[in-house]
C-alpha cells in the first residue's frame, strides 16, 4: 500500500493535535540531535574497521634470528646435583 499524501497529512494533524504547537520544534529538534548522534557513532564505527582491515606494519616483519649456540657443558656440572660420589659418601 503506497503512502498517499493525504495519509501523511492526517498524520501531520494527529501529531499537532497531540504535541500541540509549542513542543513540535523541541521535538524536531531532540529527533535531529538522536539523528545526528546515530550517525557519528555509524561513521566512527565504519571508520575503525575500516582502519583495523587496512592496518599494515609499520617495519617489515623480518624472520627470527635463532639465538647463538649453548657452551658445552664442563664435566663436573654433568653429575646430576642428587648423586654422591664415591669419595663423598659415609663410610659405616
Amino acid at each position: 500500500m503506497p503512502f498517499h499524501w493525504f495519509y501523511i497529512a492526517g498524520l501531520l494533524i494527529i501529531v499537532l493535535i497531540i504535541f500541540g504547537p509549542g513542543r513540535l520544534p523541541e521535538l524536531g529538534g531532540a529527533v535531529g540531535k538522536a539523528m545526528r548522534e546515530f550517525r557519528k557513532a555509524t561513521t566512527e564505527l565504519t571508520n575503525d574497521v575500516t582502519s583495523a582491515v587496512q592496518a599494515t606494519p609499520a617495519t617489515p616483519a623480518t624472520p627470527a634470528t635463532p639465538p647463538p649456540p649453548a657452551p658445552p657443558a664442563s664435566q663436573e656440572s654433568s653429575a646430576s646435583p642428587g648423586s654422591q660420589s664415591e669419595a663423598t659418601s659415609p663410610k659405616i
